[in-house]
């Protein structure tokens, strides 16, 4: 399937910025925000040239292939590079203790490990500033030979195992992928103890002793690594300094000090993974996150160059690029936190529940642990089978409306006291549509509906997905009851479950039709199972300020502005 070609050079991919540029060779290199003091440095001509990568390469001790080089000398500069192969795929050769231990443990993809690496620099989610030292990522180059499957040594089940655990981030299992680093000045602790004049057993004694304390340091911090070794230990040149002119035994003790006031690097991170509490930290965070950026989303932030700010149908949006996936991305607000959270690789493939009987309607929990309803949108379609002929007809008369109109539909009705979904975000696929849209009115209406790029929002080639919240209660009192949550049912299983009798039923919808054409909306074709009632723990229906059950539409579809209020 065709993809949308890139239009902008930068991207987002696991919460991480890349600079992407297509390389001279015909390759690919994404940039950190550590290269960009570098870039002339980082052209491929001036390290990975074959010639002068052979010439100066150092290989570095170790199972991978792990190289120091230098860069050419640019403006009379030289960049010192870790470059290593990155072995995504691949079995991993751990010791037998070791598979005991971390029996699952598999290399991270060049992204993962990017990410990981960047998350305990920066301590991410750590709100008492448990940091890690770490090598600079600089770049992921990705050279545009393609290999033979029996070169690649990658397993494709392994691969498949990466993309479960991120989906849309595509791992070329014929590709190699290049992760450079800048190289840090200091020894790792064997090199340490290498002209010691301690004996053997003794320096084999303290080695084990150090690794240990790194090791307790990053579980601490709630990193684990799988294949720890004194060699991913570095001391640094100017700490080194501290041993001269120190008999071996003041070294041994100064060494145990800066370890224990984690004054040293962890370097080689292919093998590292958060700890399960951690883990359980990180969502939490960025749950919490999340919802303080929900409340004041209407509230302008600083806009990152990858991001620009829009307006569709009166709703503001932030809007970017998916990389993950070569897609679109508008969420709605003004405030720029918000994007990351519904990447389509948070959301997409997380463990998911049907909530309709008849149209695809989706519950899921985000890899953030947050809690939202996706659903592809019908616009462009004719429905046939759901509704009555003359119902047909007059969806044929408007048209599905466009993802932008629903959400417009439901900022105003929110405004105006009734009551509608909260909408989070749309996505537009990168792949194109696998049968043509049979309506294409909306496409012409929105044609001069441009993004930020100066393409049309809507586009018949592509699916847009609708992202909007779970009800389980008003965005301003979710934060501080997450122990008694709501839950939606629609009024069609409510009365199968016995909350509310047929003729309940048919009255709420009728009230609501009303309050909507008194609005000046069309809202005649909406069903039972289009609207939601909320319940608390004890299934008792929440109610509105008039005492009157508190009836969520959740089907913007199809309603129609008419311009007409009822009297």
């Amino acid at each position: 399937m065709k993809r949308l070609a890139p239009k902008k050079q930068l991207i987002n991919v696991l919460g991480m910025v890349y600079m992407h540029k297509k390389t001279p060779d015909g390759g690919d290199i994404y940039l950190t925000q550590f290269a960009e003091q570098h870039q002339k440095q980082l052209k491929i001509r001036n390290w990975y040239e074959k010639n002068w990568f052979d010439r100066h390469k150092l290989r570095l001790k170790g199972t991978s292939s792990v190289y120091k080089v230098p860069t050419r000398r640019v403006e009379g500069k030289s960049v010192d590079l870790v470059v290593k192969n990155c072995r995504v795929g691949e079995d991993v050769p751990l010791d037998t203790h070791t598979l005991e231990q971390f029996c699952n443990a598999e290399f991270n993809s060049p992204w993962e490990e990017f990410a990981l690496v960047m998350e305990m620099r920066e301590g991410w989610h750590e709100p008492h500033g448990k940091r890690l030292d770490t090598q600079h990522p600089l770049a992921i180059y990705v050279p545009p030979e393609t290999m033979q499957p029996w070169q690649s040594g990658r397993s494709r089940s392994k691969i498949n195992r990466i993309r479960a655990r991120h989906p849309g981030i595509d791992i070329d299992i014929l590709k190699q992928y290049k992760l450079v680093y800048e190289w840090i000045r200091g020894k790792n602790l064997i090199e340490i103890f290498e002209n010691t004049a301690l004996p053997l057993e003794v320096i084999a004694e303290h080695l084990k002793a150090m690794q240990n304390i790194a090791f307790e340091d990053m579980s601490n911090k709630g990193y684990l690594m799988a294949d720890m070794k004194p060699e991913h230990v570095i001391i640094h040149e100017e700490d080194l300094r501290l041993l001269e002119a120190e008999s071996p035994e003041k070294q041994v003790e100064i060494i145990y000090q800066l370890l224990k006031q984690s004054i040293y690097s962890i370097i080689d991170y292919e093998l590292v993974f958060r700890t399960p509490v951690h883990e359980d930290r990180v969502k939490y965070s960025r749950r919490h996150s999340y919802l303080d950026h929900l409340r004041v989303r209407d509230m302008p932030t600083s806009l990152p160059s990858h991001l620009k700010y829009e307006e569709i149908f009166g709703v503001p949006y932030i809007f970017g690029h998916t990389e993950s996936t070569g897609g679109h991305l508008w969420v709605v607000g003004k405030n720029a936190h918000l994007f990351d959270y519904f990447l389509p690789e948070r959301w997409r493939k997380t463990p998911s529940l049907s909530l309709s009987d008849t149209t695809d309607v989706i519950y899921t929990v985000t890899k953030d642990n947050i809690h939202l309803v996706w659903k592809t949108s019908p616009v462009g379609e004719i429905p046939e089978g759901k509704y009555t002929p003359g119902e047909v007809d007059k969806i044929k008369k408007h048209g599905i409306n466009s993802p932008f109109e629903e959400f417009a539909i439901a900022r105003e009705l929110n405004s105006i006291g009734i009551h509608a979904v909260y909408v989070r975000a749309i996505y537009m696929t990168g792949s194109e549509k696998l049968e043509l849209s049979a309506d294409l009115r909306k496409y012409q209406t929105h044609e001069h509906t441009l993004d930020s790029e100066g393409s049309p929002v809507l586009q018949k080639e592509h699916n847009y997905i609708t992202i909007r919240g779970y009800y389980n209660g008003p965005d301003d009192w979710v934060p501080e009851h997450e122990d008694m949550l709501y839950t939606p049912v629609d009024l069609d299983r409510a009365v199968r479950k016995g909350v509310i009798g047929d003729m309940e039923c048919r009255r709420l919808v009728r009230k609501v039709k009303d309050k909507l054409a008194q609005a000046g909306y069309d809202g005649s074709l909406l069903r039972a199972n289009d609207l939601l009632l909320a319940l608390d723990k004890d299934e008792v229906i929440t109610t509105d300020e008039y005492g009157e059950p508190d009836v969520i539409i959740c089907n913007l579809e199809i309603i129609w502005k008419t311009g007409e209020k009822a009297r």
